[in-house]
């Protein structure tokens, strides 16, 4: 089998045997360029089905959760709440590829509203939670944290380190400031129970604008 180009893993797969038992009955095997060739582009070759078998996988994935947010958007939208955090996230919330729900403001009603929508709405477990500071160096790092730790009821252990930006003012301008605050969330499949919920929601009010539809497809 090696000698007609087969990779160690499609060997073990056949034989059953430990990488170690094949490790000693071919480390003595001299392979030919024409040989080492062919398990080269065994190896891709099955490199590139792994990567579209995971591919197919997340796209199926994804699109269940996009159906299940749609699903529940009728049943979500007896509840004022609802509407309000999710206008609020797709105004201010994260729109990268990375799939991450992120959500950044610097007024803490704002931010104790989403905190609100997170528990509430999206069922968020407390250990999920992380928050990220950006704040000025005119600013206390201490009474920053725990100024937000009160709007956030988070604890400290789940802040990241604030991101401090240099200024040239001499003093704070505006003493109610407290930087920004990032709520984040690393769940893939919430980001696409949101977007669920946002292609629910313009086709209740914007049908023939439904361009998010498209990611169902």
């Amino acid at each position: 089998m090696r000698f007609r180009g087969k990779s160690y893993g499609e060997i073990r797969k056949k034989l059953r045997v430990s990488k170690s038992t094949l490790n000693r009955w071919l480390e003595k095997i001299e392979l030919t360029s024409l040989q080492k060739t062919q398990i080269l582009k065994g190896l891709e070759k099955s490199r590139l089905a792994a990567s579209n078998l995971k591919k197919a996988d997340r796209l199926k994935r994804t699109k269940e959760m996009y159906q299940a947010g749609m699903q529940e958007f009728l049943f979500l939208s007896k509840k004022s709440l609802f509407k309000v955090g999710l206008a609020l996230y797709w105004a201010e919330g994260d729109k990268n590829r990375l799939e991450r729900v992120k959500f950044t403001n610097s007024d803490h009603r704002l931010i104790a509203l989403m905190m609100r929508w997170f528990r509430e709405i999206c069922r968020v477990p407390e250990n999920k939670f992380r928050i990220a500071l950006h704040i000025h160096n005119l600013h206390m790092s201490t009474e920053v944290v725990d100024y937000w730790k009160h709007i956030t009821n988070i604890s400290e252990k789940q802040f990241h380190r604030p991101y401090v930006k240099r200024t040239s003012l001499g003093q704070r301008k505006n003493i109610l400031y407290n930087g920004t605050c990032s709520i984040i969330i690393n769940s893939k499949d919430l980001f696409r129970r949101i977007t669920g919920w946002k292609i629910a929601l313009l086709d209740e009010f914007l049908p023939d604008q439904n361009d998010l539809k498209s990611l169902l497809s």
